[in-house]
């Protein structure tokens, strides 16, 4: 067994699998088919590409093919029933649903299956019942146990530790594309698995665009830098915002640079469970709204990270629902001015039963590089 593939080394699996059969007996539901990767592999600790896996009262079934019949075995032991299937994977499925006693009332992930595989639903699985199901295992995965934790905790140093690397070679004459390369060659020096999304640099009036693409722009003197990105570590991700200038800053770049810091360290002060999503919004949008910026301020404040870099819950104008402890969010307040250049500040931040801890230890104060 692979301790990695489990989000640190104590085996949560059981508690998981006991938890969604829970939830699927409150939505009266007999089964459920997993085609989410990231859902197959925090069930049961399998990181291969390709699976789908068949929850029921009394089988958890996961089937994929050769390519993964060595690694299936050392990551998943005997927790779940493997199936190695040498053509489709959906073969196998019905090869085994009629065996599944009293099991008639299906869920799938209807977010996670293409439409030509809701078509085999339909057809070959025509004698169950197919129930449509959004974030059932993902709200579990909204809280975090403490392995969990630590591997987000770990990317979250790897994140920083390349973040540093890079910033002392960061240089006028640069390329963002060559900015992101030697960032990106950086996570995976100081132990990165991959990179969660595709690394964010932004120069001069282009980091007033929030998720713009690095560009064969050069970098000049006097230049805001936004840099977004993340590193991942046994599966668990960290996603970190820093804007930095390249040179003296001016007067109105400090400015705005501690109105969106000032913003940061408000909400990531007073969040908690038991607050809304959308509270915890307000903690940084009323202060950039207060302070006369609250239009250049356009997205949310934060979303989860776990085994996806967007993962419930949201941080956002309309989201109700409560937060809780073991949630891991982001907290990333921005003021994008076009034409100009825009700043964000991003931390990774865990909710606690009495507060908050900020997992990002980066410095938040604005840094001017020589």
């Amino acid at each position: 067994m692979n301790p990695a593939a489990l989000g640190g080394g104590l085996d949560r699996r059981p508690q998981r699998l006991a938890a969604l059969r829970e939830a699927l007996g409150r939505a009266d539901l007999d089964g459920l088919l997993v085609s989410s990767l990231p859902n197959v592999r925090y069930l049961t600790g399998f990181t291969g590409s390709n699976a789908l896996l068949l929850v029921t009262p009394l089988e958890l079934v996961l089937f994929t093919d050769f390519r993964y019949a060595a690694q299936v075995e050392d990551e998943v032991g005997g927790h779940a029933v493997v199936q190695i299937e040498p053509t489709s994977l959906w073969t196998g499925l019905w090869a085994r649903l009629p065996a599944a006693t009293g099991v008639e009332r299906i869920g799938f992930e209807s977010a996670h299956l293409l439409h030509r595989d809701f078509s085999r639903l339909l057809e070959q699985g025509a004698r169950w019942q197919w129930r449509p199901v959004v974030d059932c295992v993902e709200q579990l995965r909204e809280c975090k146990d403490e392995g969990e934790v630590a591997c987000i905790e770990r990317a979250v140093a790897i994140a920083e530790t390349a973040l540093v690397r890079t910033l002392e070679q960061l240089r006028p004459g640069m390329t963002e594309l060559a900015v992101a390369g030697l960032l990106e060659h950086q996570l995976r020096d100081a132990g990165s698995e991959g990179f969660p999304f595709e690394t964010i640099v932004a120069s001069g009036p282009r980091s007033a665009l929030p998720h713009a693409r690095a560009s064969e722009r050069v970098l000049g003197l006097g230049d805001f830098v936004l840099i977004d990105f993340g590193a991942v570590y046994a599966g668990y991700c960290a996603d970190i915002t820093r804007t930095v200038v390249l040179g003296p800053a001016s007067e109105r770049q400090r400015e705005i640079h501690d109105i969106v810091r000032e913003a940061n360290e408000r909400a990531s002060g007073a969040i908690r469970a038991g607050m809304q999503g959308m509270a915890a919004d307000a903690l940084a949008r009323e202060y950039i709204d207060a302070r006369g910026y609250g239009e250049a301020f356009g997205h949310s404040l934060g979303h989860g990270i776990g085994l996806e870099v967007h993962e419930g819950p949201r941080l956002s104008r309309s989201a109700e629902a409560p937060l809780a402890a073991g949630m891991v969010v982001t907290v990333e307040p921005g003021i994008y001015l076009p034409g100009w250049g825009g700043v964000r500040i991003e931390d990774d931040v865990l909710i606690t039963a009495d507060g908050a801890r900020v997992l990002t230890r980066l410095d938040r104060q604005l840094t001017e590089l020589s």
